[in-house]
């Protein structure tokens, strides 16, 4: 069974709106809804924002519904140039960019007194994940990159100069790493499927409202097509 997260409301309905054969299981506060979509059985929750949130409900995938992997979809602003508005950025993998223990002698963004701080992709994930975008996005462009995840909305320039140059993000936003960490300390593959709402810049403020739904209208068609072919 394919797990499916995403952080609010609108990024999800569509998606529970098509279930069929639909139970009900809360935990958490949060409600996830099981049953089948393109004849394939998932559980889609809201995860509500941000990475506690995330943790916690990637762990309850994992115990309480055993999942055989996880994909968040959801919106992000993009750190790259080259990708646009509606684009969508796939995970080859991700990171923290806000867990600072560098008063230990630690780098930005590492985990300390784990084995990886840099949480890879699945790649038969990403591969069914770029054939989807090649059937049902056409109008726009893939990336297959670094997504970097922390409890902040990024919507000035210089803090998204630091994280290209730190970290060489292709996509920031709030939940995917934790998601990502989670999946990979209960050894379950992950992919984050981000569709891009605003450019995470001075602009983001009045980007994000009006491209919101352009950018979840995206991610659901993929997420669609990689169910029906999971």
């Amino acid at each position: 069974m394919l797990g499916i997260i995403g952080a609010m409301e609108i990024e999800v309905n569509q998606i529970k709106a098509e279930l069929e054969n639909v139970t009900v299981i809360t935990k958490a506060g949060m409600e996830f809804n099981r049953g089948t979509l393109n004849g394939k059985e998932i559980v889609i929750v809201r995860s509500g924002i941000g990475k506690v949130n995330a943790g916690i409900c990637t762990q309850i995938l994992c115990d309480i519904f055993n999942v055989s992997a996880i994909i968040n979809t959801g919106i992000a602003g993009s750190l790259k140039d080259e990708i646009d508005i509606g684009d969508i950025v796939l995970s080859k993998d991700a990171l923290q960019h806000d867990l600072d223990a560098t008063g230990f002698g630690y780098d930005l963004g590492v985990i300390p007194q784990m084995n990886t701080s840099v949480f890879g992709g699945d790649e038969k994930l990403i591969r069914l994940a770029e054939n989807a975008c090649d059937k049902v996005c056409k109008d726009i462009h893939y990336f297959v990159g670094r997504v970097v995840s922390g409890d902040q909305f990024i919507s000035d320039k210089e803090k998204k100069k630091f994280l290209i140059d730190t970290f060489q993000g292709y996509c920031t936003e709030m939940e995917g790493a934790a998601i990502a960490q989670a999946a990979y300390l209960n050894n379950i593959p992950f992919l984050i499927v981000r569709s891009i709402s605003d450019k995470a810049d001075d602009s983001a403020h009045m980007d994000y409202p009006e491209f919101e739904a352009k950018a979840v209208a995206n991610s659901v068609k993929l997420i669609n097509e990689i169910v029906a072919n999971y």
